[in-house]
């Protein structure tokens, strides 16, 4: 078994990203907006980080969606139009992990809205990304 943080690989790390997406419909489905939110996040996380590792970037531990779409955008400048996404579902991250920020009162309405845009945001970074949110 590997050590966490040991994998430099973009396509482990958009593996680890297509399980979290599956897992935000899931919690979609529960009706687990809280949920569905921070799986969204860690998703779009994961894909962001697999594209900058293409890239050569060095990995650091951020969880920071707009930090992150910042070195993207150095490879891809039309990602910049993702950053209100970035800066939303970042919140839904913390949102999950600190309690005094989850009463954001999300809605699966909102998930599902921002699942859509996420979507193209991964197509835009990986063009032969299978479509996820028909799945």
């Amino acid at each position: 078994m590997k050590k966490l943080g040991e994998s430099l690989a973009p396509e482990e790390w958009k593996q680890i990203a297509r399980k979290d997406w599956q897992r935000t419909k899931r919690n979609l489905s529960d009706h687990d907006a809280e949920a569905a939110g921070f799986f969204l996040q860690q998703s779009l996380e994961k894909y962001l980080k697999a594209f900058l590792l293409q890239q050569g970037w060095k990995l650091r531990k951020i969880h920071e969606l707009d930090a992150l779409l910042d070195d993207a955008i150095k490879y891809n400048p039309d990602l910049k139009s993702f950053y209100e996404l970035c800066e939303r579902v970042t919140g839904y991250y913390f949102a999950e992990r600190y309690p005094p920020l989850s009463v954001l009162e999300l809605t699966c309405e909102d998930i599902e809205k921002d699942l859509r845009e996420a979507e193209s945001f991964v197509q835009m970074m990986f063009p032969e990304e299978p479509k996820n949110a028909e799945e």
